[in-house]
């Protein structure tokens, strides 16, 4: 079975972010299904292809809304509201209709589509509906679009983000539609996205690594918390704002926090022990120089991949219910808790008594789950032949 992996960046190999780390863990067990993947796509700039002998590169793009110019931002909003496409889908039409077919043509024959999230599927919709295809919903975008909406601090962007989801809403209803077979990456998304039988969808359980990690002794302990993340994109940004504005208050003042990833403008705290390290070289070396990591999420889908990756790595660990959509095992170093007062005092108390857990057995639990899962789906398209590479 030969499969195109439609998706809005085609993976580089550097897995920097979540929706990276996702499309990685799913490409893998695709293929160890049996199934031959071909991935379409845009690079980043100056960012290769990291499989280039099975990636179809459309160009290269920058999407991030949070550095592009005043400028760009204007420019998108008005070919969005032209052309009626969602604000994420109209950053990837730098290219036709027409150069995305004869590209995908120039590499087929393909049995099916793998479409990919909503922003490369909803902007180049026409073209993945000649053969069957199966919908990844890493979120539910309309949701999350709905919630930013919320929080929004201005009326424009109450506006567009109301928009936004009104639009995503619909496109997220057709994908669903038209699948054979629909992934999601949480349970409750199968029910929001309207697909919650066992004989349309699935949740895919994702592991942000190959290889399960190897214990690595004892740790070095260099600050009480540390969490780390891509704090301009809203949903997390959502959920920082709830940690420093009512977690952090409930903190001792020697308690030592350090947050590092990008950081929007206007993020502060008054809290002496929390510190804004910005980018740091060695996300894992990062986190396991804390004595226990906060999952703080509080608005969006889908799955959070910091979640897995702390369980992953064993660490203890304090977590919002909302933290754990899509996770059907917690180990026993985490604490769960949606009140802010029981939050932080959970974190004092596991700052104050280190107990890790071998991460390895989460791995291999997660994998086995995700090769079933992704099995089941492959099904719906029918018989996966085994591909055979020269």
């Amino acid at each position: 079975m030969h499969l195109l992996f439609a998706t809005s960046i085609v993976p580089d190999g550097a897995l920097a972010s979540g929706y990276e780390i996702a499309n990685a863990a799913i490409i893998a067990a695709l293929r160890r299904a049996g199934a031959r993947v071909t991935v379409i796509g845009f690079t980043w700039p100056g960012k290769p292809a990291a499989d280039p002998e099975n990636t179809i590169v459309l160009g290269a793009v920058d999407v991030r809304t949070e550095s592009a110019s005043p400028l760009q931002k204007l420019a998108w909003v008005a070919r969005a509201v032209l052309s009626g496409l969602t604000f994420a889908s109209v950053k990837l039409r730098v290219v036709s209709d027409a150069e995305v077919r004869a590209a995908v043509e120039r590499a087929g024959p393909f049995d099916g589509y793998v479409l990919n999230s909503v922003q490369f599927a909803g902007a180049f919709e026409k073209l993945f509906g000649d053969r069957p295809s199966i919908f990844v919903a890493h979120n539910v975008e309309h949701r999350s679009a709905q919630e930013n909406a919320t929080a929004a601090g201005s009326i424009l962007q109450r506006l567009l983000f109301r928009r936004e989801a009104r639009l995503l809403k619909s496109v997220e209803d057709r994908l669903c539609r038209r699948a054979r077979f629909v992934f999601t990456l949480a349970d409750e998304d199968r029910v929001a996205l309207g697909v919650a039988s066992d004989d349309r969808s699935v949740v895919l359980p994702l592991v942000t690594r190959a290889d399960a990690p190897a214990g690595t002794g004892q740790r070095r302990i260099e600050c009480d918390a540390a969490l780390i993340g891509t704090w301009t994109w809203q949903p997390n940004r959502i959920g920082l704002d709830w940690f420093l504005g009512k977690v952090v208050p409930h903190l001792r003042p020697g308690f030592r926090i350090r947050i590092a990833g990008g950081m929007p403008s206007g993020i502060t705290s008054t809290h002496p022990g929390v510190q804004f390290v910005g980018r740091v070289p060695d996300a894992q070396a990062f986190v396991r120089a804390a004595a226990v990591i906060p999952l703080i999420s509080t608005a969006g889908s889908g799955v959070q991949l910091k979640t897995i990756e702390t369980f992953e790595l064993g660490l203890p660990s304090v977590a919002t219910s909302r933290s754990l959509r899509g996770i059907d095992h917690r180990p026993d170093n985490c604490v769960v808790t949606d009140d802010p007062v029981a939050f932080a005092a959970a974190l004092e108390t596991a700052a104050s008594a280190v107990s890790d857990v071998d991460g390895g057995a989460f791995h291999r639990r997660q994998v086995r789950a995700l090769d079933a899962a992704i099995r089941l789906g492959l099904n719906k398209l029918g018989p996966v032949r085994q591909e055979v590479f020269a």
